[in-house]
């Protein structure tokens, strides 16, 4: 390696034909995949240990989900300066990378469309009580009904960044009321597609208004268990609590309860604080329920879109212009 050279290491499997355009950045870029390395690791076979270590002891930038990052990697990486994660979120990061020197950077922006159809999935679903015609289905039944309708209907985004965002623009496209919370939002601010936007002070009074809440911001240390009995029962009995950020900022035991004894009329969940969920969860056996398994963001060509944040962030390392979607340490997001 050369002393200009700047050595990407790659922790992830991705196909030659994406790493190719890592490497056409720049002629100065060197690429490892380790991928297969790391695994063997993690099974506990040691047998190219040294190989990594010597590869890790080189690493000036590393790629990948957080869930393949080689153990010990503080310790084996002394030339780390930049680390690209696939997620949005960085919760699962350990804590000591996150406090570390190294930047960190994620993949935000490539969330909002999936995770906006899912939420609009989930809200048709239950409007239209899509669960009860797949158990009339099994059931060989027919039950007519009155669907309910999403227009008019208020919904509550907690989280308007690029995901609630896009959420905002589908819910005002079915003629929906939308309001929302940011972190540093102020009475009377305008965001587009948002029809009042609401202080965190002010979270009960949108729990309270709302038919449908949506959770569309990252755990953190201010929003683990944000949403909790109290919160749970500021709701409607008729409203919906819609979940795709991470299990984390729901009290799962106090969700339960309100699923169980009504507080409110549903949940639609694709995160939970343990995944996967364990078989004997009794989110399984509730008919409000509806989830996925942690679905919302993914992409069928995901890597690759990734890998387009990641090649504009190289060009701008080199250049030495800022990155798209650092991490804050203070924010965590």
């Amino acid at each position: 390696m050369t002393q200009d050279s700047i050595k990407v290491v790659v922790t992830t499997p991705i196909d030659e034909q994406i790493l190719r355009k890592i490497k056409a950045i720049d002629g100065r870029i060197r690429v490892d995949q380790v991928s297969p390395w790391v695994l063997e690791e993690r099974k506990g076979d040691l047998s190219h240990q040294d190989d990594l270590d010597l590869i890790l002891g080189q690493a000036e930038v590393l790629y990948g989900w957080i869930h393949h990052f080689p153990k010990q990697l503080l310790e084996r990486t002394p030339r780390l300066k930049w680390i690209q994660t696939m997620s949005a979120g960085i919760d699962l990061m350990p804590e000591a990378i996150r406090k570390s020197r190294i930047r960190i950077v994620n993949a935000s922006g490539l969330h909002g469309t999936p995770m906006g159809e899912m939420v609009l999935e989930m809200m048709l679903m239950f409007a239209k009580d899509a669960p009860a015609c797949f158990r009339m289905k099994q059931a060989r039944q027919w039950k007519r009904f009155r669907p309910a309708l999403l227009k008019g209907q208020t919904v509550g985004i907690l989280g308007l960044g690029a995901v609630g965002g896009e959420i905002a623009r589908l819910c005002k496209a079915f003629g929906m009321k939308v309001i929302g919370i940011r972190r540093f939002g102020q009475p009377g601010q305008s965001v587009p597609d948002v029809d009042s936007v609401f202080p965190r002070e002010q979270l009960l009074q949108l729990l309270a208004e709302s038919d449908y809440v949506v959770l569309a911001l990252p755990l953190t240390k201010e929003t683990r268990n944000l949403i909790g009995e109290k919160e749970l029962g500021s709701m409607k009995p008729t409203a919906f609590l819609i979940n795709l950020a991470r299990g984390g900022i729901v009290d799962e035991g106090a969700l339960i309860r309100a699923l169980e004894e009504k507080w409110i009329a549903g949940a639609g969940l694709d995160v939970f604080v343990k995944e996967p969920l364990p078989p004997e969860s009794r989110f399984y056996d509730l008919s409000n329920v509806i989830f996925s398994p942690h679905v919302s963001g993914e992409l069928p060509d995901y890597e690759s879109c990734a890998t387009e944040i990641f090649c504009e962030n190289l060009r701008r390392y080199l250049s030495g212009e800022p990155f798209l979607h650092e991490i804050d340490q203070e924010k965590e997001y």
